[in-house]
């Protein structure tokens, strides 16, 4: 077990730096000058040279990659172009909102869909297998911004049972928090149950055409017993795979959905920062990112011999 984990402790370190380079590579590809669009179309040569010389604008990108980098290891991702403010604590006071929306989105919708995945694997082709695929199906194919928008028009607009826009923090007030956190946790929920109930699905139907399985009805174990006893642990190994990288990728494609109902999130505040090409801010969002997608799935990949112990003879 301990081999295990120290190998893949060890092939995250080059993962996270190439994540770094290839950040870093991304922004200064993008078109427009941050010190033109600070100082405008009027800007002098003069001020233009002395405001990249501040920005370290005029240096290789070699040189900025160094400098960037140590200050990234000692926690400073620099400053907003517009605002000023230290770049770090911006990005995590807008991650601690889109974390809290994934987190619970995702935790609800595996304590629904594995089950539920399950059951249809074991009522193969019939009744409720169809029932439970068709629905899956139906929820992976609307996006995620149209079911937001159809559950604002349903919950917000026809029954006002839930604001519509807007966002109170739950340290201010946690139930008003909540009201407003509602919509886009059930978005995120509807839509993730369908990715989730058709990989466990999938999972069981595999495990369940095995020898020990044969082998543990021919003992005369019911078959929630040889469900729950002998296919879940086996048949779960991919899903919770699966898990770690819904995730990373609704961290990641959350801005959508924070847009719909305007939640100040981290994906809010990546699109923002792309519109007004506030390059330190994408940076530090593009990075931050990065580095949760590779810690999360490194903590499911240790996790993963839970379930399979056959994993740490590797």
């Amino acid at each position: 077990m301990l081999r295990f984990a120290l190998s893949r402790i060890v092939m995250a370190v080059p993962t996270l730096l190439i994540v770094a380079v290839a950040v870093f590579v991304m922004i200064r590809l993008i078109p427009g000058d941050p010190a033109q669009l600070l100082l405008g179309d009027l800007a002098t040569p003069a001020a233009l040279a002395d405001l990249r010389a501040r920005l370290g604008l005029d240096q290789t990108w070699a040189e900025q990659f160094g400098i960037w980098f140590g200050n990234m290891l000692h926690g400073d991702l620099g400053s907003s172009i517009n605002t000023g403010q230290p770049v770090l604590p911006l990005v995590w006071d807008r991650f601690l909102i889109s974390g809290r929306v994934v987190l619970v989105a995702v935790l609800f919708a595996a304590l629904v869909a594995v089950p539920a995945g399950m059951i249809a694997a074991w009522k193969q082709n019939k009744a409720p297998d169809l029932i439970l695929v068709g629905a899956a199906t139906l929820l992976v194919s609307i996006p995620t911004f149209w079911l937001g928008l159809l559950l604002l028009i349903f919950f917000g607009l026809k029954l006002q049972w839930l604001p519509v826009v807007g966002y109170v923090s739950i340290g201010e007030d946690w139930k008003a928090g909540l009201l407003y956190l509602a919509m886009p946790i059930l978005t995120l929920f509807l839509h993730e149950i369908g990715v989730l109930m058709r990989m466990a699905r999938a999972s069981t139907l595999e495990v369940l055409r095995l020898d020990y399985i044969t082998h543990a009805r021919a003992k005369g174990l019911s078959e929630s017993a040889v469900l729950m006893r002998h296919a879940f642990r086996n048949a779960f190994g991919p899903t919770w795979t699966l898990i770690g990288l819904v995730l990373g990728n609704l961290l990641g494609g959350i801005a959508v959905v924070e847009t719909v109902f305007t939640i100040p999130g981290l994906g809010r505040l990546l699109v923002d920062s792309i519109f007004a090409r506030d390059y330190p801010v994408i940076q530090g969002c593009l990075l931050f990112v990065g580095v949760v997608y590779v810690i999360v799935n490194l903590l499911i990949d240790l996790c993963y011999p839970i379930f399979d112990p056959r994993v740490t003879a590797e």
